[in-house]
């Protein structure tokens, strides 16, 4: 996130330095220039929590920014002003916008691609919430799993952000979607959004979605866990099967005995949507626009399980490291 001269004093939560426990994590002054050429400067009115942003905290996920930094990958605000030669918005225009870090803060500034307009059946926490998860759980089933109707799609961390969404666009697309949840509470809010089957994961679960496709096993295969979970999915994959890798919120990153993909003949993808976007400007500007069409259409509306106010963010990502709750963590910003 591009830092100015200080003349405009703002709040953030900074991480100031890797710990394990959120200590090196707190509030403080932003000082926040001017857009410069195609940049916009958002006044942020919410913001929404991710797993990386815990990840971030510890140096433990694959983007490791200068500390210190202002932490947040999404979020939803009202374009205050513009630079030369962005067109598209003008100041007053509600937006949801994603960044590598700095969602979290009172105001930020952004290359205008970042951003994009929100539908108004959405509240601010709604939008501030779906960029992250329906762009990676697009980027997952259409770019890289290129999931057909008729097909059956397991999804584990069913009850997270990227996992709701992937169930909800699954179902769209016209596939049989088998949800996997660490707890019977969890799975409830899959079959929620339209998950066929849930399975608890414990020691059988594999072989109970091999009884659930009658043998043949899933055809693809969405998996931000890692450790055991990604090791007892390949156990699970119908012939020419896709495994989607997300992430690995178990703390573990499995190895792969590829004899495992000769024999089955499976294709391992790896999803960073984000990236995806950046390498390729023009298709994440077409991602980014059937994702709003989407959601005009009510799928992939993502469910708010809780809101804190930007002074409590700390206890709300204690919250969610903790997993205490089910949907999205939000983060409302005082008025100006």
């Amino acid at each position: 996130m591009p830092l100015g001269q200080a003349a405009h004093p703002e709040q953030a939560l900074w991480c100031r330095r890797l710990s394990d426990d959120l200590s090196g994590v707190s509030l403080g002054p932003l000082d926040l220039g001017d857009p410069g050429p195609g940049e916009v400067r958002l006044r942020v009115r919410a913001a929404a929590l991710n797993f990386p942003d815990l990840l971030m905290t510890r140096g433990l996920y694959q983007f490791k920014p200068e500390l210190p930094f202002v932490m947040g990958l999404e979020g939803c605000g009202i374009v205050q002003a513009i630079g030369k030669d962005v067109h598209d918005f003008n100041p007053g225009d509600r937006v949801a916008f994603s960044c590598r870090h700095g969602a979290f803060a009172s105001a930020v500034v952004l290359p205008s691609d970042a951003i994009s307009q929100v539908p108004p059946s959405l509240d601010d926490a709604q939008a501030a919430a779906y960029a992250v998860t329906a762009l990676t759980a697009w980027v997952s089933l259409v770019r890289r799993g290129r999931l057909l109707a008729g097909e059956t799609l397991l999804v584990h961390g069913s009850s997270g952000g990227v996992g709701i969404a992937a169930v909800q666009l699954a179902k769209h697309i016209g596939a049989t979607v088998i949800a996997t949840a660490s707890s019977q509470a969890k799975l409830e809010l899959a079959k929620s959004a339209g998950a066929d089957h849930g399975l608890v994961l414990d020691s059988g679960w594999h072989e109970a979605v091999k009884a659930i496709t009658g043998g043949r096993g899933v055809d693809l295969c969405l998996d931000p866990v890692g450790g055991d979970v990604f090791d007892a999915s390949i156990r699970c994959m119908a012939w020419g099967g896709r495994v989607l890798v997300v992430g690995f919120a178990s703390g573990r990153i499995p190895k792969l005995s590829v004899n495992h993909a000769l024999i089955k003949g499976l294709s391992i993808l790896g999803v960073r949507a984000g990236e995806s976007g950046r390498r390729d400007p023009a298709g994440g500007r077409e991602d980014r626009a059937r994702i709003r069409e989407l959601l005009a259409q009510g799928v992939m509306l993502p469910p708010i399980g809780a809101r804190f106010p930007m002074s409590d963010a700390v206890s709300a990502l204690k919250a969610m490291a903790e997993r205490r709750v089910l949907g999205k963590l939000c983060l409302e910003m005082p008025a100006p």
